[in-house]
């Protein structure tokens, strides 16, 4: 008699842009995905806004964006990549968008969700953050608590068959305030060069060497703090 197998385990990946995921976790999705895992990512914008190339048009680059998430989605192996089609620079944390992310919760059952975060940092000097990434983080923490968890916030799901469920970790990329950062490190050593080869997907937003050089400092920079030769940090909240 053959033995049963365990089910895989489920994590989802929620961000606001192409390309946000392949920055912030790419080496986890892809540890994840040669794990056995299901891995599905969430993309809320159209990425339309991205370009500074005269010859394009929103609708070309929501096409060119689209095709190489997915590409990226088969690199690393990922389960499921969803476009929820909000407009690119103009995500907001509705209910609307809050409802559409616990549908997904609700659907795919993530035991770890990785999220954006949904707070501005001021501590350096070249970036003040980007409006639609606070907006995916606080839309996405607002629907794994308390959303996807109560039956009666969103009557609605109910009636389409998705019943409540309790996401185990939520896991927060891009925390740089010292005083509240990362407590989660993961060894992306032996994945590194699919992590990169992801990311070179978005052809349309990075050359093939700023993928390689970007993500190997950035990895070798905190995997140097724990041990590791590469590695990506997280923000880890148990959620049970």
């Amino acid at each position: 008699m053959a033995q049963q197998q365990d089910p895989p385990r489920r994590a989802m990946v929620v961000v606001a842009h192409p390309d946000d995921a392949e920055w912030g976790c790419s080496g986890t999705a892809a540890r994840w995905c040669a794990e056995g895992w299901e891995v599905v990512y969430v993309l809320c914008t159209d990425g339309s806004k991205g370009t500074d190339d005269p010859t394009l048009t929103g609708a070309d680059l929501v096409k060119i964006r689209e095709q190489e998430q997915l590409s990226a989605g088969r690199v690393l192996g990922l389960h499921k990549v969803v476009f929820l089609g909000y407009e690119d620079a103009m995500l907001q944390a509705t209910l609307e968008l809050r409802r559409d992310i616990v549908r997904l919760i609700l659907r795919y059952r993530p035991e770890v969700l990785i999220a954006m975060s949904p707070v501005r940092h001021l501590t350096g000097s070249d970036y003040v953050g980007h409006p639609d990434h606070l907006a995916a983080g606080e839309a996405t923490l607002a629907a794994v608590f308390p959303a996807a968890r109560d039956r009666l916030t969103f009557p609605e799901l109910l009636q389409e068959g998705l019943e409540p469920h309790r996401v185990r970790e939520v896991w927060i990329m891009d925390r740089h305030d010292p005083d509240q950062g990362p407590d989660r490190y993961v060894d992306v050593t032996d994945y590194i060069e699919v992590a990169i080869e992801a990311l070179q997907q978005h052809k349309s937003q990075v050359t093939g060497e700023e993928a390689d050089k970007y993500m190997r400092e950035w990895r070798s920079k905190l995997g140097q703090q724990v041990g590791f030769r590469y590695a990506e940090a997280f923000k880890c909240f148990r959620m049970e």
